[in-house]
């Protein structure tokens, strides 16, 4: 019975994900001139760099890069 409890308490472990908060920073620049802004995403670390690299533009003369801090 021990066992089986031990064995049961690991995969609940192990199928729970880690949600953190991570900040996802964005830097856009037009003409010489940056603005920086910042957003808080809950979620495991592989979905918020997803989440904050797509936010990333360019687009003419502007670009915005995003990156996880």
């Amino acid at each position: 019975m021990k066992k089986f409890i031990a064995i049961a308490a690991l995969g609940v472990l192990t199928l729970t994900s880690c949600k953190k908060d991570y900040t996802c920073t964005c830097t856009a620049t037009s003409g010489g001139i940056s603005v920086s802004s910042s957003v808080v995403i809950n979620d495991t670390k592989s979905k918020a760099e997803d989440a904050c690299t797509a936010k990333a533009t360019n687009t003419g003369g502007a670009s915005t890069t995003c990156s996880i801090k």
